[in-house]
């Protein structure tokens, strides 16, 4: 059992294990310490397995997977569940010292209001929220409150999408997300269809709703039920291509639930390049 120190350890820990022969390596943590361990295992080049035991605020890659919250159920899990082969998603960005970085991703990437929310979970819990509450409990209130403060103050986010081969499109989102998997923001089901083995992301375009309307919608995208609405646009994709419509505009990047810098960005999927235990 080793610690992580700060940001980024996961990885160095993960790459060093993998590299010394470890076969699975369990992730104790929230989204961000389980994609930091799936960086590690696929910078290493080993076909290593993937293991979760859930922790932290987030918890949606695991909610993809079917793993429970429950540590005693996701022991299970790690001792007789089955496993499977999934994508990843590559994304090639500007971090945020200026230099061009690549980096893996499991579940989404987005960039508009979520980014700001994303600051503001960073944070801490709401100040009216009890210490007692558990992570999953306050992490889901967290995100929900900051998406409805970002909602008040955000404009729409003008960005230049080119989908695989296709025709370049301007378009002015509230959000964009490239999902591999199906949730994100602390339980919302942004990609309702999205399939971990399917060779393709799942692209989410969230028009420029207004504050009002992202209230109102707040429960259906939760729920998985907004690709309905005229605003919300979906397509699949092996590559996508975004940068800022206008390049005096700085618009960062969320990538599973983490910060790591900004638009211009290449996303591109790795089909099942990665061993997970998962339920049976």
């Amino acid at each position: 059992m080793i610690f992580t120190e700060g940001p980024g350890a996961g990885v160095s820990l993960a790459a060093e294990a993998a590299r010394k022969g470890a076969k699975l390596i369990v992730a104790c943590g929230g989204d961000g310490t389980i994609s930091e361990v799936a960086n590690g295992i696929l910078i290493s080049g080993r076909d290593v397995e993937l293991g979760i035991l859930p922790s932290g605020t987030g918890g949606d890659f695991r909610r993809t997977l079917g793993i429970p919250s429950q540590a005693r159920k996701a022991a299970t899990v790690l001792r007789s569940g089955r496993t499977r082969r999934i994508d990843v998603g590559r994304v090639t960005f500007i971090d945020n010292s200026g230099a061009e970085a690549v980096r893996y991703f499991l579940g989404v990437a987005s960039f508009g209001m979520s980014t700001a929310v994303i600051e503001r979970v960073k944070e801490g819990k709401p100040n009216w929220l009890p210490e007692s509450a558990p992570d999953w409990f306050s992490g889901r209130i967290s995100f929900g409150a900051s998406m409805l403060q970002t909602a008040m103050r955000s404009p729409a986010t003008r960005v230049v999408v080119q989908l695989d081969d296709s025709s370049e499109r301007h378009l002015a989102v509230a959000n964009l997300c490239i999902a591999n998997a199906r949730y994100f923001g602390g339980g919302m089901k942004i990609a309702p269809d999205a399939k971990l083995t399917d060779g393709k992301f799942d692209v989410v375009s969230v028009g420029d709703l207004g504050a009002l309307k992202i209230f109102a919608s707040a429960p259906r995208i939760y729920l998985g039920s907004h690709m309905s609405m005229p605003e919300v646009s979906h397509a699949l994709a092996k590559k996508v291509v975004v940068r800022a419509a206008d390049n005096s505009i700085e618009v960062k990047l969320e990538v599973d639930g983490e910060l790591p810098g900004r638009l211009p960005a290449t996303f591109q999927i790795i089909p099942e390049v990665l061993r997970v235990r998962c339920d049976t």
